[in-house]
């Protein structure tokens, strides 16, 4: 018998269960799909998210707004810590707050790669051809920020959030899947430090800067680097 189960057996824990009814619940109603169809739709959605980059030459077409807001709603779906729901989406489109953004974000990336960047990690980039310009930073229609939430504020009380790094980085994963679900492209873009975001979009003191992801369609005859992702047996282990 284990440690856990013996203390149980014993007696000696401390119970922190609730009793469903001290809480509302609803009935959870799952789509069911036919084993076939099931088989289909996971291979085809593999697909279609194997289709998916990071572009960084993006085009000025305008894109839709409530296109934007369903992306990042869809986003805000994501499960997180004790469902706290600890992040802050920033919806940039003013031409004004984008050059900011892009000449504070400059000034970071231009340090980064000509000192504070080791010459290992500048040597992992070259196959991508970035520097430390960010043009995109102002062609790209819009630019989403997501900030994340170490606490809440309620009525100027402090309350804890917990799994903060993970919920957000869920939501931010979800995020990118509906942007590339709507026909558009991003790049993660994570200049460091992001402390001139808080300053710029003018935040709260709970919030702290966790991606910049300009969005929008792709340039005219855009390529991507000729890389490819990790094979099956690299990343599955599978323990039947």
């Amino acid at each position: 018998m284990s440690t856990f189960a013996a203390r149980f057996a014993t007696g000696h824990h401390k119970s922190t269960k609730m009793s469903t009814t001290e809480h509302n619940f609803i009935n959870y109603k799952c789509i069911r799909y036919p084993k076939a169809e099931m088989l289909n739709r996971s291979r085809e959605y593999y697909q279609f998210m194997d289709r998916r980059r990071t572009i960084r030459d993006f085009s000025d077409k305008p894109v839709p707004y409530e296109i934007i807001e369903n992306i990042v709603m869809t986003a805000s779906t994501a499960p997180s810590g004790a469902h706290k729901q600890p992040w802050s989406f920033c919806i940039v489109a003013d031409p004004q707050l984008k050059k900011e953004i892009r000449e504070a974000a400059e000034k970071e990336e231009y340090d980064n790669y000509n000192g504070r960047m080791s010459e290992e990690w500048l040597e992992d980039l070259q196959p991508f051809g970035t520097d430390w310009e960010k043009p995109f930073l102002e062609i790209a229609p819009y630019l989403i920020v997501i900030f994340k939430k170490p606490y809440d504020l309620v009525d100027g009380e402090k309350k804890k959030n917990y799994y903060v790094n993970e919920s957000v980085g869920l939501a931010a994963g979800f995020l990118l899947t509906a942007i590339h679900n709507a026909g558009l492209v991003a790049v993660t873009h994570t200049p460091s430090p992001m402390n001139f975001l808080h300053s710029i979009l003018k935040r709260p003191e709970n919030e702290r800067a966790f991606l910049l992801i300009p969005v929008g369609y792709p340039g005219t005859e855009v390529k991507v680097p000729d890389i490819s992702r990790k094979d099956k047996d690299e990343v599955l282990i599978y323990y039947p």
